[in-house]
């Protein structure tokens, strides 16, 4: 799907545009072109990224192929990024999909494969405004990325509320199944961590005004974007040392579940040690056993094992075993 924007002196006075009208509004050099792909066919791709805006193929190809990684890359007139937005359309609880911009100098391009928050807010924001919504494409450009990066918050709540859960279930009694939810947890947190760090190095490029798509006027919301993004770091990275903790604090109470058992057992061998030693011994089949024609040998025999029994109880039970 093909959506357009056409914008003059920052204000919105045309959207979804025919190609071929799009090339009439390339060619205007005082009007301002937002053209979004959502999902595009090949025809579309084509058409837009190939016909209209003749965007190098190596670019294209980085469209159409997903990234792991953020960047940004400098062309003759235009500037390629690629950024992760969180993607809310999927069932899982933490996802990101690819967003690409290509930023010129009188156009902003968008493509993504899936519908985005942060594209949608932007372009509800451009049609209901009545006045100035955008001087200038990296202006968009950073009302969008602006929009990807506030999208990442209720991530970061969400994944404080499972580490309090984790937290929790660390210590009560029930904690069987900690482990699967450690693990999920940690993978999440590495997989923000992995979609942030470049993000916020690309935004800083960025901010510093190593591109020429970006005014001069411009920096200091980059600059903001990429403080935000340091923010969104450094609490993933708190919550990664808050999940090693919760996950040193569950090995060190299984270790103890487990030295508790230990004892239970040895406590248990201790106690009925008398009894197989006694039961041991006369259970030896010599013809002449002195004991054995006592008449006063079997309640004897009782008495003592008995007693041995009971010091090996209060022993263990000193000794907190029991």
């Amino acid at each position: 799907m093909i959506r357009s924007f056409v914008f003059s002196d920052g204000k919105l006075v045309g959207r979804d545009l025919e190609i071929e009208a799009l090339r009439l509004v390339r060619a205007d050099k005082g009007l301002m072109l937002w053209v979004d792909l959502l999902n595009p066919t090949d025809e579309e791709v084509q058409g837009i990224l190939e016909g209209v805006f003749q965007f190098h193929p190596l670019a294209i190809e980085d469209c159409r192929t997903p990234s792991s990684l953020p960047k940004s890359e400098d062309y003759d007139d235009y500037l390629f990024v690629v950024t992760h937005a969180v993607d809310f359309t999927r069932t899982e609880k933490f996802n990101t999909t690819e967003l690409d911009l290509f930023l010129g100098k009188d156009f902003l391009v968008t493509y993504h494969v899936t519908d985005l928050k942060s594209v949608d807010s932007v372009i509800e924001r451009c049609t209901k405004s009545t006045g100035v919504v955008a001087r200038g494409p990296d202006r968009l450009a950073h009302l969008v990325i602006d929009a990807l990066v506030d999208n990442f918050q209720p991530i970061t709540d969400e994944l404080r509320a499972e580490l309090e859960t984790i937290e929790e279930s660390v210590l009560s009694t029930n904690s069987s199944s900690l482990t699967a939810h450690l693990l999920e947890v940690r993978s999440e947190i590495a997989h923000l961590r992995q979609i942030v760090r470049p993000q916020r190095d690309m935004v800083s490029r960025l901010s510093r005004g190593e591109s020429k798509m970006i005014r001069s006027v411009m920096l200091p919301y980059f600059r903001d974007l990429r403080d935000n993004l340091i923010r969104i770091d450094e609490t993933a990275a708190s919550f990664a040392d808050q999940l090693l903790i919760s996950f040193d604090l569950y090995l060190n109470k299984s270790s103890f579940e487990a030295n508790a058992g230990i004892k239970t057992l040895t406590a248990l061998t201790a106690i009925s040690l008398p009894a197989t030693i006694i039961g041991t011994w006369y259970g030896m089949n010599f013809k002449y056993m002195p004991e054995l024609t006592s008449s006063y040998g079997y309640p004897v025999i009782i008495i003592i094992t008995g007693v041995l029994t009971f010091t090996m109880w209060r022993w263990c039970k000193r000794k907190r075993w029991i």
